[in-house]
């Protein structure tokens, strides 16, 4: 009898069970996407830059789990409140306690165990959908890539297996714990505030002293080695949940006490509506803003690799094409490129000597390195002082005995327009003047240089233009072409790897994220239509009842976005030795997380009116 009222009861809350359900599988799917690639060592280390890759998913996986661990524990306490009040009213009826205990224990499991098999099917999904799309997107090869990968099967398996049956556990504990008269009015009394007086200034007080500890480890990652991203992790984290749970509900309470503020149009209910679920939103939003850091940081460090990768490639070489006496082909393809800078230089070569003209240089004086320091990295300048005619290289044999040199500078610039295949770094630079340049009786050869405000624009024509060297010069090779194609190509071949992961993991956390948000908003939405009907009846706008839902909903987003944003921000300082500049264009990837943000702010706004709101006549 006891069992086919519990089906009743499902069936009854189908939707919320729907959105319960929902959650507990993206949860899954998300992690068990995460395992694929923190179980996969050996394509993890064969496809990224970093060294000491394994400490950084270790810290993932922990942190992750603890995630997890705080969502499912909402979950199945969500769980808990739709069937609390039933159970109470079967007691009322003559059921015995022990009864309903163990229905609920076995209604967690069986929940559990669905959203199990449904989430990893989904992760299997989106590990090959996903993971094939990134692949196309990046132009990337992953072979060790496995979406349907068994070890992250059975690790996924029995950590949610241990969670559901903690869960359940602790259910038909706090149950059998629960009067009866609590269970029947469940739905009228508000969630306690746990941190309380002077408490409130001690737990903030410790918040900020972790997040201090967690943002100087990855300010000082570099020093801390693989302890860094441990301590992060830990301090961060606990800080981050301490943070929301002490100040989140002093901040609701302040906007509350605001009279002229909280007697504004419907902010008064408003803000009760905050203070009256904020303990299950403290959690709830601390572990989205830990999601929000993961994905918009796992994108932003993704993007920064893959920006690093033409900044690296600029570092080692300046100019985008170097073309010794392009042929018309040449021409034609240079033609369709929009240069910001394009200059051509004269010389001639003898036995000894490659003589260049001191008017071509000096009239459009080429670019060179700023300099080897840390803030100079990536910046050139033009070459500066003059350039004395009959001036040697100091590398030539003659130098030992020829006070007159080629200036530093001057030396590195011409360096770069001699290419090693054609073999005039064997042979002596020399300055002429164009008196001396028109004497010497010897072919005239002309270097073509050029620099665009896009180099990766362009790929396809510089990919051209060096298979059109093979084609001109016999003797030469691919391997002997150092082009800038050619440095590129193998700097984003192997940075790809770490940009894949970083865009995956990304997509994942964002995922989740969306759907802890969502499933908080939702799953109380059913208890908030008797107030909202309440406000329509004593003669509220609808109009005014839908702004008050898209405040509430705003400040429910706001909070963990900016938490997430400042983690991301310091956090990507972890990136400060590996890359030379991880915050180059960081306003990008936090664009496509504000935008990403905001649409799900808007649908979840526009879910949760077609829930409490009655439709407007």
């Amino acid at each position: 009898m006891i069992f086919k009222l519990s089906i009743s009861g499902l069936k009854s809350k189908l939707k919320d069970y729907i959105v319960l359900l929902v959650g507990l599988v993206m949860s899954i799917s998300i992690f068990y996407m995460f395992q694929t690639l923190a179980l996969n060592k050996a394509f993890v280390e064969a496809n990224t830059t970093i060294r000491s890759i394994a400490p950084v998913f270790q810290t993932g996986s922990a942190l992750l789990a603890i995630i997890t661990f705080f969502y499912v524990l909402y979950a199945n306490s969500f769980l808990m409140s739709l069937r609390q009040k039933e159970f109470g009213m079967y007691m009322m009826l003559g059921a015995k306690k022990h009864k309903v205990t163990l229905l609920m224990f076995l209604e967690t499991i069986i929940i559990g165990a669905v959203s199990l098999v449904i989430g990893i099917t989904v992760g299997i999904g989106l590990s090959q959908g996903i993971g094939k799309l990134l692949m196309k997107q990046l132009d990337f090869t992953a072979s060790g890539y496995q979406g349907f990968y068994v070890p992250s099967m059975l690790v996924t398996c029995m950590f949610f297996l241990v969670l559901f049956v903690l869960s359940a556990i602790m259910n038909s504990v706090k149950l059998s714990r629960i009067s009866v008269l609590q269970l029947v009015h469940a739905d009228a009394s508000a969630e306690r505030t746990m941190i309380k007086g002077k408490w409130t200034g001690i737990v903030s007080f410790l918040a900020i002293i972790l997040l201090g500890i967690g943002y100087t480890s990855m300010i000082y990652m570099d020093k801390l080695k693989e302890q860094g991203p441990m301590i992060a992790m830990l301090t961060t984290t606990a800080g981050t949940y301490m943070l929301f749970t002490s100040v989140l509900p002093l901040i609701i309470k302040k906007l509350k006490s605001n009279k002229k503020r909280s007697e504004k149009g419907l902010n008064a209910f408003t803000f009760a509506q905050l203070n009256f679920r904020i303990n299950s939103l403290t959690k709830v939003l601390a572990t989205v803003a830990m999601l929000v850091a993961l994905g918009a940081g796992a994108i932003s460090g993704g993007m920064a690799f893959k920006n690093n990768v033409i900044q690296s490639t600029d570092q080692l070489e300046i100019y985008d094409t170097v073309i010794h006496n392009p042929t018309a082909e040449e021409k034609n393809i240079l033609d369709g490129i929009t240069f910001k800078e394009k200059n051509e230089y004269h010389y001639k070569i003898d036995d000894k000597y490659v003589y260049y003209l001191k008017e071509d240089l000096e009239k459009n004086r080429p670019l060179v390195q700023a300099g080897i320091e840390k803030k100079n990295r990536g910046k050139v300048k033009r070459v500066s002082g003059n350039l004395p005619v009959g001036a040697i290289s100091k590398y030539g044999e003659e130098h030992m005995e020829n006070t007159n040199i080629i200036p530093e500078e001057w030396d590195d610039a011409l360096r770069s327009l001699q290419p090693t295949y054609l073999n005039y770094m064997e042979k002596v630079k020399k300055i002429v003047d164009q008196k001396m340049y028109d004497g010497i009786q010897e072919k005239e050869n002309i270097v073509v240089i050029g620099k665009t405000e896009d180099f990766v624009t362009y790929l396809d024509k510089w990919k051209k233009i060096d298979e059109l060297q093979l084609v001109k010069y016999k003797n030469v090779t691919a391997e002997d072409i150092f082009s800038k194609y050619q440095i590129y190509t193998g700097i984003y071949t192997s940075a790809s790897g770490t940009v894949f992961m970083g865009f995956f993991l990304g997509i994942a956390f964002l995922s989740m994220m969306a759907s802890c948000l969502m499933f908080k908003i939702l799953s109380g939405a059913s208890k908030d239509i008797v107030r909202y009907e309440m406000l329509r009846k004593i003669g509220v706008r609808h109009e005014l009842l839908a702004k008050s839902i898209y405040k509430e909903l705003f400040l429910v987003f706001l909070f963990p976005g900016i938490v997430g944003i400042i983690h991301v921000l310091l956090g990507m300082k972890i990136f400060g030795f590996i890359l030379i500049d991880p915050y180059f264009r960081i306003w990008l990837p936090i664009l496509i997380f504000v935008v990403i943000y905001s649409i799900y702010y808007f649908i979840t706004v526009q879910l949760y009116k077609g829930i409490v709101l009655p439709e407007k006549k």
